[in-house]
């Protein structure tokens, strides 16, 4: 539906953060003094009241900034500026201004002020429905407040990566930051960013369907938000309970609502609100009452056009003949689209023209600068002339320079050329071990398999000779099929590289799931297999890796151990920040001299206590999963004694599952 998606971007987009703040009535006063903070006291007042006037404000402020050499005032009218431009749908001036102010505020060192900004840059791609760009400067703006460890801008940078992933409907990661904004508002005073939790998570909820929720946390916000200097989300607020109860089928309570709504807006004369008000009432009539719907769109476009919001005159004007299209009228539904795409090109035309103009006033004054440094260059040359010396030494000294240049131009592409080398050199060794463990590992079991299909069809075999060939071939298909899987999955490591999840998990289940899963095996070979994991043990790693480290290890321990003989897994905490786990066996041991190589691709497999097969894949895919999470592994071993294998991974800590989404 047309008129609901108007809707959503006006509800959601206009209340975000910085856009929600309305007064009663304008501050203008003529007897305080004229600095900074009096204008931008104006410019607020009049953003949504007289929205040229907050723009006339806006350039006095910023001549006054300039003038008294003021960067961070000047920062602040710009942020100033941008929102106006914002409002106005000119997405391309107001970026320009965004981008300026946090500029001045990078180059002050001032993060506070450069995290705000950074938010208002990505609720202008929210607007044009760039929902990624937009979630990566709310990102940036997140890191930035915990850095500064400033707790409202953390929430603020929560709340709008909220929007981002609201816009892009996904509603479970949207309710996640939006909880986390929540739980950060409680600690903090309260503020208009308050209510715009409250509404957006009436929003999430409704259109989860989530009915009785979405109207607890609007009505709560309708509460807080009933006072003069609060009216605007007020009203945005009293719209989006209307929208549940139209989802719900009771389109008169919606109307009842959005006819007060529509009665405060013009009451506070903030037209941002009576035009979201105004495609509201058109959302509820719809196509069942298209007349209404179109009395009401009609309303909304004459104050587009009076308060010059071209991007909603657009809107409205497809909206208007969407309906007419409905209700047969195809003249007018055509008058309306063309009338619709010529102010859009007429509006995006401007802009391009402006850039068009920008770009042609930067190019002269760059020639102009060329033309300077000509002449400088020219009189530096007769400079020159008088001085045969110093012009003869600046030779020699240029002619150093570029002997050194050369040279070390030259020892760096011998670096270049010795890496090669060595890449080339590991190619092949990667290569050779891939070729090896087919010839070895995969064609002597398919060449086995291939003898025992021979021999089953042979008809004077009896029936548990049959049975007993079966089993023997089921063995080796399932041996081969897992040496092919791993080599496969270490071809992928190989060529995409390691894909690293990082969450916060227990352990302990995992290890008891591979445990059981590795039980018939060790029961066959009467191996006692003993957990001595601590339960409370918390980790920061990829679990699915964890997974694959462990059920790798046990199945070797397994693998490597005589009848009757035990296998042990332990845990221990080093400090706050890393676990040591030990898996350690009672098997045959590894030799000395292989010890060092046993991670390495030049490592051959051998057969375990009972003939097992394997790969020597799965140690060096082992190695490569813990370093990749900033871990370490070693093994301890002695013939008949057994080994120890000794992974090291980090312990989960508050704040770095925040930090690994940044």
């Amino acid at each position: 539906m047309f008129f609901r998606l108007v809707s959503f971007f006006i509800l959601v987009l206009f209340c975000s953060s910085g856009f929600c703040k309305q007064r009663d009535k304008p501050p203008y006063q003529t007897d305080q003094k004229q600095d900074i903070r009096y204008y931008e006291k104006l410019v607020k007042g009049y953003r949504y009241y007289k929205p040229d006037s907050a723009l006339f404000f806006a350039q006095k402020g910023i001549v006054l900034a300039q003038k008294e050499r003021d960067s961070t005032g000047l920062a602040l009218m710009l942020n100033q500026l941008g929102m106006i431009e914002d409002n106005f749908g000119k997405f391309i001036s107001s970026r320009r201004e965004y981008l300026r102010a946090k500029g001045i505020y990078k180059a002050l060192n001032n993060k506070k002020g450069e995290a705000a900004v950074t938010i208002r840059l990505g609720v202008v791609e929210l607007r044009k429905g760039n929902y990624d760009r937009a979630i990566g400067y709310f990102l940036e703006a997140l890191q930035l407040s915990e850095a500064i460890h400033d707790k409202a801008g953390v929430m603020e940078a929560n709340l709008t990566l909220a929007e981002g992933y609201l816009g892009q409907k996904e509603y479970q990661t949207a309710l996640k930051y939006l909880k986390s904004a929540e739980r950060l508002d409680k600690k903090l005073p309260f503020s208009s960013l308050s209510l715009n939790i409250c509404n957006n998570f009436g929003i999430i909820y409704r259109e989860l369907s989530q009915f009785k929720l979405a109207k607890a946390y609007i009505e709560k916000g309708i509460h807080l938000s009933d006072k003069p200097e609060l009216w605007g989300l007020h009203i945005t607020l009293l719209n989006n309970l209307a929208s549940v109860y139209a989802e719900q089928g009771f389109k008169d309570k919606s109307i009842r609502l959005l006819f007060a709504a529509l009665q405060k807006s013009r009451d506070i004369q903030n037209y941002i609100r009576e035009l979201q008000t105004l495609t509201a009432l058109a959302d509820v009539f719809g196509k069942d009452q298209p007349g209404k719907s179109l009395f009401y769109l009609k309303q909304a476009l004459k104050l587009a056009r009076e308060k010059g919001a071209h991007k909603q005159e657009i809107d409205l004007l497809q909206a208007m003949g969407n309906l007419h299209k409905h209700m047969g009228n195809y003249r007018q539904a055509l008058q309306l689209k063309e009338l619709s795409y010529a102010l859009a090109d007429s509006f995006y035309y401007n802009d391009m023209s402006q850039q068009i103009s920008n770009l042609q006033a930067e190019y002269e004054l760059s020639k102009s600068k060329e033309r300077v440094q000509e002449l400088r260059y020219q009189n530096k040359q007769q400079g020159f002339e008088r001085k045969i010396i110093l012009s003869v030494t600046a030779c020699i000294i240029l002619v150093l320079i570029i002997v050194a240049w050369f040279y070390l131009r030259t020892k760096k592409l011998n670096n270049l050329l010795n890496k090669a080398n060595t890449s080339l050199k590991e190619s092949n060794t990667v290569k050779d071990k891939f070729f090896s463990i087919l010839a070895h590992d995969l064609r002597l079991p398919i060449a086995s398999v291939i003898n025992l299909l021979y021999i089953i069809d042979d008809e004077d075999i009896s029936p548990e000779e049959r049975h007993e060939i079966i089993n023997k071939l089921i063995v080796n298909c399932n041996a081969s099929l897992s040496t092919l899987n791993q080599l496969l999955k270490w071809g992928e490591m190989q060529i995409k590289g390691i894909r690293l999840n990082p969450v916060p998990f227990r352990p302990g289940e995992i290890i008891e799931r591979n445990i059981n899963l590795l039980s018939a095996a060790a029961e066959e070979k009467a191996i006692s297999v003993i957990n001595m994991t601590g339960g409370s043990v918390q980790l920061f790693s990829d679990p699915d890796h964890f997974d694959f480290v462990i059920r790798n290890l046990l199945s070797n321990a397994v693998k490597f151990t005589h009848d009757g003989g035990s296998v042990i897994i332990q845990s221990e905490a080093l400090g706050k920040k890393m676990v040591k786990f030990t898996v350690k066996d009672s098997g045959v041991g590894i030799e000395a001299e292989r010890i060092p190589g046993i991670f390495e691709i030049s490592n051959m497999s051998t057969q375990g206590t009972n003939n097992e097969k394997g790969t020597s894949l799965g140690l060096i895919m082992c190695k490569d999963f813990i370093e990749a999470n900033k871990g370490s592994i070693e093994v301890k071993s002695e013939i008949g004694k057994g080994s120890e294998f000794i992974f090291i991974l980090r312990a989960f800590e508050e704040g770095q599952f925040r930090a690994s989404l940044n």
